[in-house]
């Protein structure tokens, strides 16, 4: 039976889903623009840090005021509405509450949430996935020790990523390379929230117009959201990543089965099985007809003739040996396909994307990265910001990484929030844990250390 199907019998019997968001910003507004037009969905209670913006974003989305005045999460299930208030411990303890929506976009905050959803018996499906790009290994396995799913949100390009993956394997087709679009140019790593909108297109004006929040959007242009989504699709479906990070292939859509074959064949892959983000700009900074900027997409390879001929015969877009295939998405709608996440959390106990559980598992990290020449005393100001940006790395370059003297190990950029310089590190350099002075009181800090421990990539396998 389909989800839409389970979900209108869920409506019948008057027995929805009760969803619980935890911050309801850009991403969580686009969900709740869309529960109203989902049978057999409720969201009980959003807990905000800011309930007064939480409400005006619900009225920018369409919501009437009376939905919202539910004075407790109980009188929210009674009345069929919605309660809103900044408390999300009781949200995540209320017994109505089936699921949780982690969507702060704060991945300190995030472990802690959804931590305590898995010890309350909620399955949790985390939009933030600055968290889980760090530890999302360790999240999934507590989450699956708890009884409990831990996904991945669909409309995410991560979660619409390992869609693809799975939709291959299950085909009984090799992956050769999976990853998103991105619009870039190298020196877009050095970028502040001062030169974001020339270089993502936009006017100063146009950005203050829709309230666009210039350090959110510069994460997406510097690398670091790129390195962060390609870290959780590799965690979740085996695939590698590049040794020494992205490197953003060139190519319009009809190019990327050529680009992404492996460099003995003409590509640019290490070998096959890796993720890869391919740039909707020239070197030269021409934009790309036909691009994939705001898209996913999944190379397969046909191994036998007979499948070859049949890519053919269905006039599939292939690379010009015939051999290697492209299945893309050419957009994606971010917060409005969440309820896909939901409903099959709740109804089929089925993550969309999450991060291998057992040891080996944790196969990237992403390492804060010096954008100009830091010096001991100043405070990081982590994604998007003027320090650092994130560079993918498999796990166990990471750990290897080290100081001057130091112990080392990579710097994930989820924890290079608010901690301190304690030596200088220059331009283009990755940070240690030696280069800085953390809370080390944090369950998120906890969590990674961990991780490390048990998830430590020693001898991993390649993936098809």
């Amino acid at each position: 039976m389909s989800l839409h199907q389970q979900l209108k019998q869920r409506a019948a019997a008057a027995k929805p889903i009760r969803v619980g968001l935890i911050g309801a910003g850009k991403f969580g507004a686009m969900y709740l623009a869309q529960v109203p037009r989902i049978p057999g969905m409720q969201v009980v209670a959003i807990a905000d840090l800011s309930p007064d913006g939480a409400r005006r974003n619900l009225a920018r989305v369409g919501w009437p005021d009376e939905a919202t005045r539910a004075r407790s999460i109980d009188e929210a299930v009674a009345q069929n509405r919605t309660h809103i208030g900044e408390d999300w411990r009781a949200l995540v303890a209320h017994p109505a509450v089936e699921v949780v929506v982690e969507c702060t976009g704060h991945p300190v905050a995030a472990v802690e949430h959804c931590l305590a959803a898995f010890a309350l018996g909620k399955s949790v499906v985390n939009v933030t996935v600055e968290a889980d790009a760090f530890c999302g290994p360790l999240l999934a396995r507590r989450a699956a020790e708890a009884g409990v799913v831990y996904s991945l949100a669909f409309g995410d390009q991560p979660a619409l990523i390992c869609d693809l993956v799975d939709w291959a394997r299950t085909c009984g087709f090799p992956v050769v390379a999976a990853g998103r679009g991105h619009k870039w140019l190298p020196h877009f790593a050095q970028s502040t929230p001062e030169t974001v909108w020339g270089h993502y297109g936009l006017t100063p004006e146009q950005a203050a117009r829709g309230g666009l929040n210039p350090k959110m959007f510069n994460s997406f242009l510097d690398g670091s959201k790129p390195s962060i989504e390609c870290a959780a699709v590799a965690n979740a479906t085996g695939l590698a990543v590049p040794s020494d990070g992205l490197t953003y292939p060139p190519a319009s859509i009809a190019d990327i089965p050529r680009v992404t074959r492996p460099r003995s064949e003409g590509g640019v892959l290490e070998r096959k099985g890796m993720v890869e983000v391919v740039s909707s700009l020239e070197a030269d900074g021409r934009p790309i007809a036909y691009d994939i900027r705001m898209g996913v997409w999944v190379t397969v390879e046909g191994e036998t003739d007979y499948i070859r001929h049949c890519f053919e015969e269905y006039n599939a877009q292939t690379d010009d040996s015939g051999r290697y295939f492209t299945l893309y998405k050419r957009w994606h709608l971010i917060g409005l396909e969440v309820g896909l996440s939901v409903a099959s959390v709740a109804l089929r106990r089925e993550a969309t994307g999450a991060a291998a559980t057992e040891a080996g598992g944790w196969r990237a990290d992403v390492v804060a990265t010096a954008k100009r020449d830091l010096k001991a005393g100043e405070v990081l100001d982590g994604e998007g910001g003027y320090t650092v940006w994130g560079k993918l790395l498999p796990a166990a370059t990471s750990l290897g990484l080290r100081s001057a003297g130091g112990a080392g190990g990579g710097l994930p950029l989820g924890l290079a929030h608010d901690v301190t310089m304690v030596r200088p590190v220059r331009q283009g350099q990755c940070l240690t844990w030696d280069d800085v002075a953390i809370d080390t009181g944090t369950e998120a800090y906890r969590l990674r250390r961990a991780m490390e421990g048990l998830f430590a990539p020693e001898r991993i396998a390649p993936s098809r």
